[in-house]
């Protein structure tokens, strides 16, 4: 009898104690990191790195014939360095927005001379001349035409005297790819729901920022109708089969992200309950992506997932309050990957101080 009462207080206990632990790793909020001066400068250092640095390059282009088989920088001479085109487009709005949050940051003076630089008249120009050369007009379609834009609309919010003569060097960069998305869209039947480069609700996400920001009706209008397209009869996206392999974009999460962007609140909230129900539940978990290999260029995209799925979360969370349970499990992926983006590894440091960056500007 004794003994049967010693066991049952020991289950007692040690199943409280179970159920405490449970209840307090439940409960416990994620940090969640803070671009403070110290982060900016931290970040700062890969776009700066690797700017101007031409090699290793990935040109990623279909030759004509024999006049485009010249260096990188005669080929791109703004945007030659950090790998390839798109990385260093986007790492050219890193600083740029760096810059704007924090005037101080290390190497400020720098920083502007080589983006003053890169960013030339006369540059500008030998990438429109790109662009207009036989089959290139598709080229880094949409991914880094997304990201131009971007650079484009940081520069254009900038009260600066430096950032107003860039916007306008850009300028005619920008109207090609403008008129890109304007003849490209419509023609698409089919969106492109994968985890990399050629995802199409990011190459719409950040376009619609552009447009809106640039109140650019035209293109408004047709990522508007692109989105409903594509998007508005979607439900239950699978999210528990993301995420692939070498994926650095969430195909679910994108795609909410560039819907709740076109969306009123109300409408979103209708149309995100039947496309991720899973999301409606305070209970929803999702774990960040393990990455195995920080210098294997491919394996290395799960820490750029990690970022995305953040700015996405943090979103959505923005928009409809009462998520706001998610903006834990953004915080928790950003955290997972954020120590590690700044190493010898030039696999992950030319492009992830960039999506580190984005998310955590979506995270105030």
């Amino acid at each position: 009898m004794k003994y049967n009462t010693i066991l049952f207080l020991l289950l007692l206990m040690f199943g409280c104690k179970e159920g405490a632990d449970q209840q307090n790793t439940t409960t416990k909020e994620a940090i969640r990191p803070e671009l403070n001066l110290s982060e900016a400068n931290r970040l700062a250092s890969l776009p700066f790195g690797c700017m101007q640095t031409e090699y290793p390059n990935r040109l990623g282009q279909t030759l004509q014939d024999s006049s485009h088989l010249r260096n990188p920088k005669s080929l791109h001479p703004a945007f030659y360095g950090c790998y390839d085109w798109h990385s260093s487009v986007h790492g050219h709005w890193s600083l740029v927005s760096l810059l704007k949050q924090f005037p101080n940051i290390n190497e400020a003076a720098a920083i502007r001379t080589k983006l003053t630089a890169n960013l030339s008249k006369e540059n500008i120009e030998s990438e429109v001349s790109y662009f207009r050369m036989e089959g290139n007009a598709t080229y880094e379609r949409t991914y880094g035409w997304a990201w131009l834009l971007k650079l484009a609309e940081e520069l254009h919010t900038w009260d600066d005297p430096m950032a107003e003569e860039l916007s306008v060097n850009l300028q005619p960069l920008v109207d090609i790819i403008v008129q890109g998305y304007i003849d490209f869209l419509p023609k698409l039947n089919y969106p492109i729901r994968v985890g990399e480069h050629s995802n199409t609700a990011f190459g719409m996400s950040l376009a619609w920022d552009y447009a809106k920001t640039m109140n650019h009706l035209e293109l408004q209008e047709i990522i508007k109708k692109s989105v409903k397209r594509f998007y508005i009869k979607d439900i239950e996206c699978p999210l528990e089969w993301e995420p692939s392999g070498f994926d650095f974009l969430s195909p679910c999460l994108q795609e909410a992200d560039v819907v709740r962007k076109v969306l009123t609140a109300k409408e979103f909230k209708h149309w995100i309950k039947n496309f991720l129900p899973q999301l409606t539940k305070p209970s929803f978990v999702m774990e960040p992506g393990k990455v195995s290999d920080r210098t294997d260029g491919k394996l290395v995209h799960i820490d750029g997932l990690n970022f995305s799925r953040a700015w996405c979360l943090y979103g959505i969370a923005k928009t409809l309050p009462e998520y706001s349970y998610l903006n834990k499990i953004a915080d928790e992926h950003l955290s997972y990957s954020l120590p590690s983006i700044v190493d010898d590894n030039y696999e992950g440091t030319h492009w992830l101080g960039t999506f580190a960056l984005y998310a955590l500007n979506h995270s105030e």
